[in-house]
């Protein structure tokens, strides 16, 4: 390191102590953490606000096993509590005899 680097440091430490130094360090870390953020979040609504076009997907054949489809999670147990519902229904009545 160079001298100046040291001297300044030298200075922090007389300045703060050396007690403080870490709780400093870590204000600094959180609050580069909570700018990142922020900057992130408002590029991110700056991407919502922004309109695209819904992206074009090739055509695939009927019932191809090899398209790939995206969906969320609750759209995958909304469509899985469907198919259970009308399973149920399918099921015939036990026979009695």
């Amino acid at each position: 390191m160079s001298k100046e680097v040291i001297v300044i440091l030298i200075i922090v430490v007389l300045l703060f102590g050396a007690t403080a130094l870490p709780k400093l360090a870590r204000s600094l870390g959180e609050a580069s953490r909570e700018f990142k953020k922020g900057i992130g979040d408002r590029e991110t609504e700056e991407a919502a606000t922004t309109p695209q076009s819904p992206p074009t997907a090739p055509a695939a054949a009927p019932n191809d096993p090899n398209e790939k489809i995206t969906m969320s999670r609750a759209e995958l147990d909304a469509l899985l509590a469907e198919r259970e519902r009308n399973a149920s229904r399918d099921v015939p009545p036990p026979a009695q005899g």
